[in-house]
């Protein structure tokens, strides 16, 4: 097994307890790290020959030898096996002194893992948070496609889980695709302040030596560097906001999920499961699980959980570097892999799920859903609201006496309430008026449904 040497052990006469090596470890997980961290290498001895610490031949050979060690890496997972490192800084180290010998040992000149850790994390989280942006566009997407096969379709729209209003079922999707652009938008706005270079603080003070941090920053694709050495190697701020962020998308999931359960119910049969995205019970035989969902709604609490634990582990650090800050890799990995993962299933599910038409169309038609529009009716023959409401209520009333939908109460009837309501009440009562009056922006109406469809569309554009 080859071992690599502490970056650190000069100061030491005695070894670590090996339980306490294992303990402060952290090669098993930010090894994950890896291109990033060769990457930033590459840039950092091009930066040293600039500043005359290394010749071209020396960082030629530098270069060479960790584009290998990179190719290697990518190629053959079992790179990294059998192999004993503190971390993956001092992994790349040990494999390029092993290519090269001592010019390898130059390589760190200036530098500290503190502003190199702080780098790469950077550089892997700026991709990571630019393919997560990409998850969710798909996940937009696919929430479009699901809109488009069920234009026509309608179904009961709910506050406090009691249907309110009738609604299209396209205009449910674009709620959530509304959701998934604020995911998208906030993702975009933190990877602005995720693309800041800390690399050229050294381990807090600065770096010795005339290091060109823009001319570094511009190699490795940084829009600018930090402006505080103490800060730049303790900030992790990128890490809690995207953190945040991957909390608000598995919220938005979470009740995606959430409705898709409660939809798929005997109780409400809107939704049919496939058979791709559900399981079954071990004892139950007529049993069909939406287990896909119900995981999605359950890991939101996992994600949660990773912020949480980033929060409490930065606020009573001092300045600068703490160990403390080796937990950050492990809570910002999973918080992205759960998000990734959740909106790949989320995914899935829309492709496989379909609808029950004549069962939402008989739900979205029941229920007094269209008092409203009666009230509305009301003004627009001179009724102040506040009467309107009050009449419609006592209507609603008398039609749960007798049981009746409001439409199926005779003219008569309902001039019993009021002597402003004539014959031409009721085609303002059916489903259809009820849904397509709201043609407000952003309303249910099929015509903005459609046009919100449209611009939906272009906005998912990469």
């Amino acid at each position: 097994m080859a071992d690599s040497k502490n970056l650190w052990g000069g100061r030491f006469s005695g070894k670590s307890d090996p339980g306490f090596a294992a303990f402060n470890n952290s090669f098993d997980f930010d090894r994950r790290l890896f291109e990033a961290d060769v990457t930033a290498s590459i840039a950092y001895a091009r930066a040293l020959v600039g500043a005359r610490v290394l010749t071209n031949d020396e960082a030629t050979a530098i270069s060479s030898a960790l584009e290998q060690i990179l190719i290697k890496g990518r190629a053959d997972s079992g790179y990294f096996n059998g192999f004993t490192a503190e971390d993956v800084h001092s992994f790349v180290e040990a494999r390029l002194v092993e290519s090269i010998g001592d010019a390898g040992r130059k390589l760190h000149t200036g530098r500290s893992r503190n502003d190199q850790v702080a780098t790469d994390f950077r550089l892997w989280l700026r991709q990571s948070t630019d393919d997560l942006i990409e998850q969710l566009r798909q996940t937009q997407l696919a929430l479009l496609d699901f809109a488009d096969s069920n234009l026509d379709v309608a179904i009961p729209g709910y506050t406090h889980l009691q249907r309110a209003q009738p609604v299209l079922l396209a205009h449910w999707c674009l709620a959530y695709f509304e959701m998934l652009a604020r995911d998208r938008q906030r993702l975009t706005e933190a990877r602005q302040r995720v693309n800041v270079l800390p690399l050229g603080s050294g381990a807090l003070a600065g770096n010795s030596f005339q290091i060109d941090r823009e001319a570094l920053a511009a190699d490795l694709g940084f829009e600018r560097v930090s402006t505080n050495s103490l800060d730049a190697v303790s900030d992790r701020d990128f890490c809690v906001e995207f953190l945040s962020d991957c909390s608000l998308i598995m919220v938005h999931l979470s009740r995606l999920a959430e409705d898709i359960i409660i939809y798929s119910t005997t109780e409400f049969g809107f939704i049919v499961l496939g058979d791709a995205i559900a399981t079954g019970s071990s004892l139950m035989p007529q049993k069909k699980n939406p287990d896909s969902m119900e995981l999605v709604r359950g890991k939101a609490g996992r994600v949660f959980g990773d912020l949480m634990a980033m929060l409490t582990t930065l606020k009573g650090l001092p300045l600068a570097y703490n160990k403390d800050m080796q937990e950050d890799k492990e809570v910002v990995f999973d918080g992205f892999d759960t998000a990734t993962s959740s909106l790949k299933i989320a995914q899935v599910v829309l492709s496989n799920i379909t609808v029950n038409e004549n069962r939402a169309r008989k739900a979205a038609s029941q229920g007094y859903m269209n008092a409203t529009e009666l009230a509305d009716y009301l003004v627009r023959k001179g009724v102040p609201f506040r009467d309107a409401h009050e009449v419609v209520g006592k209507i609603v009333l008398r039609s749960i006496e007798l049981g009746k939908e409001i439409e199926e109460l005779s003219v008569s009837e309902l001039r019993s309430y009021s002597t402003v309501i004539d014959e031409d009440v009721f085609p303002g009562l059916t489903l259809e008026r009820t849904i397509g009056s709201k043609v407000s922006t952003g309303g249910t109406a099929l015509s903005q449904v459609k046009e919100a469809l449209e611009f939906a569309r272009k906005s998912s554009e990469k």
